[in-house]
């Protein structure tokens, strides 16, 4: 249920300086973000996966970490990134 190298890659691609660039706070929240879509359909088909549902709002709580850290040091970047991830805030 993990991330495949090649939709990661991508993800890296688009968001980081370059392909090894997976540090970076936009890359980190881009992933997760990706995480969470996969396991939001994989809930929805198999609704009695509790063990899914709870790396599901685990994983939503740490997206939500990284969100604030990057609202309270960069706001206009925040903004835009969540405008291009297509988060509500």
């Amino acid at each position: 249920m993990a991330l495949t190298k090649e939709k990661t890659a991508s993800v890296v691609g688009t968001f980081g300086a370059n392909e090894k660039d997976t540090g970076n706070i936009k890359v980190q929240i881009a992933l997760l973000t990706e995480r969470i879509k996969q396991l939001t359909d994989h809930t929805k088909q198999f609704p009695k996966d509790k063990s899914a549902a709870r790396s599901l709002l685990k994983l939503v709580g740490q997206r939500r970490k990284l969100l604030k850290y990057l609202q309270r040091t960069n706001l206009e970047l925040y903004r835009s990134f969540i405008k291009e991830l297509g988060l509500r805030k």
